[in-house]
């Protein structure tokens, strides 16, 4: 398995995992490689160092007495413009993408029927909820002109389907 770090057009920085050089180069020229801010498929490797695994002999250690597994979450949480502007430009992609899958997790999508659906709830013909769709400039305009607040945000193709 090789493990690359791969970088966009826009400059966002992602890893990707790949079976070999030859599967990464396949996929790549088939644009099946995007970023998953995104989406962009103009994809190029970013240098790195190769990785080592280097362990002991066996027996060398004491082995651990115990394991714990503890997820880690390494996404800031920021609550001002300020701490967003000092943020690097790695900790600003995952805060977005943090707050891209926490509202792909907690709306409904209701497609290209979004205006319809936002102005329904707004006029108390439908239960309000959490949605998102796609809704034109135009669309948008037209909703925040009659008081609807909506906001836009760009999703990436990966999250918009099951995740893996």
């Amino acid at each position: 398995m090789k493990v690359l770090d791969l970088h966009c057009a826009h400059l966002h920085n992602f890893e990707g995992w790949f079976a070999s050089e030859d599967d990464f180069q396949s996929q790549l020229s088939r644009q099946l490689v995007s970023c998953p801010l995104c989406g962009d498929t103009a994809v190029q490797k970013k240098l790195s160092a190769p990785r080592l695994n280097l362990s002991s002999p066996r027996g060398d250690q004491e082995p651990s007495k115990s394991t714990e597994v503890v997820p880690v979450d390494n996404t800031p949480t920021v609550s001002s413009p300020q701490e967003v502007a000092n943020l690097d430009t790695n900790q600003l992609q995952a805060a977005w993408m943090q707050m891209v899958r926490h509202v792909v997790a907690n709306t409904e999508d209701v497609g290209n029927k979004f205006s319809e659906e936002a102005r329904k709830m707004h006029y108390g013909e439908a239960e309000h909820r959490n949605i998102r769709g796609h809704a034109t400039p135009a669309e948008t305009e037209s909703l925040l002109e009659e008081g609807i607040q909506v906001m836009p945000l760009p999703v990436p193709e990966a999250l918009k389907g099951p995740l893996q």
